[in-house]
């Protein structure tokens, strides 16, 4: 699994011209889903983001995590995080799961990063066209692939 993790001030999802949901201060969270993932990468990849220490504390360092400052979670499905240009200019996305894996991992993993959060999640709609706006508060913006636990 990949993901990017942006810390926001707010964000919202929207399909064909309609808001899906909206978020306040927390994280947002774009996550792609490879063909070969299980459920040992969604476990990990849900506590390390539940514990993210990104936001400020009252020295204005990073100390603090999402649930320490009772904030939201956005969670976003995108298998481009998975496209390949090593060949030519168009991407491939051939290292993306198919929706027949993608979508119980994904699944799954909405429902461990809401007990890991003690709170429900917003999400998009997996496959959909969706227009994600966001403020991206800092900026805060970090990679996390499951592949090199970082």
């Amino acid at each position: 699994m990949r993901a990017v993790v942006q810390r926001v001030s707010q964000a919202t999802v929207s399909i064909r011209g309609v808001v899906r949901c909206s978020i306040g201060r927390g994280l947002l969270i774009l996550l792609g889903i490879e063909a070969t993932d299980a459920t040992e990468d969604l476990v990990w990849l849900s506590g390390k983001l539940a514990r993210l220490r990104i936001f400020s504390d009252e020295q204005g360092l990073m100390n603090r995590s999402v649930g320490d400052i009772g904030g939201e979670a956005l969670v976003v499905s995108q298998f481009t995080l998975f496209a390949s240009t090593r060949k030519g200019n168009r991407p491939s996305f051939t290292d993306a799961a198919k929706p027949d894996v993608a979508i119980p991992l994904y699944e799954a993993f909405l429902r461990q990063l809401e007990a890991d959060l003690g709170r429900p999640v917003a999400t998009g709609e997996f496959g959909a066209d969706m227009q994600v706006a966001l403020v991206n508060d800092g900026p805060v913006t970090i990679w996390f692939d499951t592949r090199r636990r970082e």
